[in-house]
């Protein structure tokens, strides 16, 4: 059974080369989280949005934890303007699994990235 996930990002294109500004973005995001141990597979069923850093990392939402993946290949080509376009062989997303990035303005594909381990951060209380 195959399920496909498409995800969007929302902010102004920035690229890799930026002088750290992926970087500082995921820093914000996860601000006030603390990190737990990286699993290998997030349920997609769980999970409510997806976010792209910018030549850095994917953020997947999941009610209140966030899960950041770090791809292991490609990481960066990833641009906040494209589409994730993930196809899933489970209800799972794991680290072996490689994601398509759409262009936004033509839909041609631009790129994939292998995605690395899931590491979970919650809000400390």
């Amino acid at each position: 059974m195959g399920v496909a996930l498409l995800a969007t990002g929302a902010s102004a294109v920035a690229r890799p080369d930026d002088n750290g500004r992926g970087e500082a973005k995921l820093a914000k995001i996860i601000d006030g989280r603390i990190a737990g141990k990286p699993v290998d597979c997030v349920d997609l069923q769980r999970i409510d949005s997806t976010e792209i850093i910018d030549g850095t990392a994917i953020v997947y939402r999941d009610g209140n934890r966030l899960y950041v993946n770090r791809p292991r290949s490609g990481r960066e080509s990833l641009d906040s303007d494209d589409i994730l376009s993930t196809k899933a062989w489970s209800t799972q997303l794991c680290n072996i699994d490689i994601v398509r990035l759409i262009d936004r303005t033509s839909y041609f594909p631009r790129g994939s990235v292998g995605l690395g381990e899931f590491v979970p951060y919650t809000k400390h209380r």
